[in-house]
């Protein structure tokens, strides 16, 4: 019998993340057979408009589901905006039901008020990981394209869904299969769970020096706590002058400069994706004083975090993001 899957919606999803999902069981079923049956719903059964403006239609709301054998949340902007407390119950039904529950994207912050990733091992985009470990300490959190943890499926989103898809097919269906499919949209490999969300370092800022990449890498995972200059060159196993020789030669700026603008970098994510106030997200940018956070933003940004997380709010909500 074919597996029967449930998109559920939530407004500001993005499109080319549901088309990553629901795609790859399109033409699943045109080169295997009727393997799989979806449907897609939202919270209320109205239309729902995606991150891009564009409005999709859905088969109805919540309370008219059957059962289904897998349910996706997929969401992005905003994921929390609109969570009802019904939704949350329903959810939690679902699961009592046996439903394999899975989030794309952003749809993770949804399963996780909801109670459901607990002691489940888990990823999201990689633009809400801090903000997604600020909010739910608890929580298994990976930085890897997709996971697939007993009942629960979640995906970085974007592309990693199609990546997530094809190995789900492959795992029912057969590996030559999912190359099959990956061959009908052009794909030049599927993509292991273990494939970096981000660009490679090297890429991203064009350094090639080892040791200058190394002292990058430590200083994206030591953000709120951040280290002295002189202990990151002692582990990079250079001389202080020589690691600010390093980033004259490759970044054009002082590895200071560079630091505080991973941090606030940081801290605008957070102001757009988080609750948390501008005195919570200081600390955990590294900042201890606001007053200084608040300066050394609005140099960078030419507003203050206030200014910016109010304009940043309505972005994200706007079809042209």
């Amino acid at each position: 019998m074919a597996q029967l899957i449930t998109f559920l919606l939530i407004p500001g999803f993005s499109l080319l993340d549901f088309a990553a999902v629901a795609e790859p069981l399109r033409s699943a079923n045109r080169l295997g057979g009727p393997l799989y049956r979806w449907q897609v719903i939202s919270q209320h059964g109205a239309p729902v408009i995606a991150s891009n403006g564009m409005t999709m239609a859905v088969d109805g709301p919540l309370c008219e589901l059957g059962a289904s054998d897998t349910l996706f949340v997929v969401a992005a902007y905003e994921p929390l905006e609109q969570l009802e407390a019904a939704l949350k119950q329903w959810l939690r039904r679902q699961d009592s039901a046996g439903v394999t529950l899975g989030a794309i994207d952003t749809g993770a912050f949804i399963l996780a008020e909801a109670g459901l990733l607990r002691d489940y091992r888990l990823t999201l985009h990689w633009e809400a990981l801090d903000t997604f470990e600020e909010q739910y300490p608890g929580l298994k959190v990976s930085h890897e394209l997709f996971e697939i943890d007993r009942r629960r499926i979640t995906s970085a989103g974007g592309t990693a869904s199609m990546d997530l898809m094809l190995e789900l097919i492959g795992r029912a269906h057969g590996r030559e299969l999912a190359l099959r499919v990956a061959e009908q949209f052009v794909l030049g490999r599927i993509r292991p769970q273990q494939d970096r969300q981000r660009t490679e370092l090297a890429q991203r800022y064009n350094v090639h020096n080892r040791k200058l990449l190394a002292v990058i890498e430590r200083m994206q995972q030591a953000l709120e706590s951040p280290l002295s200059l002189d202990s990151l060159a002692r582990d990079a196993g250079v001389t202080r002058r020589h690691l600010e020789r390093l980033f004259n030669t490759w970044l054009q700026e002082t590895p200071g400069t560079f630091y505080q603008r991973l941090r606030l970098d940081k801290a605008r994510q957070l102001l757009q994706q988080s609750d948390l106030s501008v005195l919570q997200i200081s600390l955990a940018c590294g900042f201890e004083s606001p007053s200084y956070f608040a300066r050394c933003y609005r140099e960078r940004f030419a507003r203050t975090p206030r200014q910016d997380r109010v304009i940043l709010a309505g972005r994200a909500q706007t079809p042209a993001d």
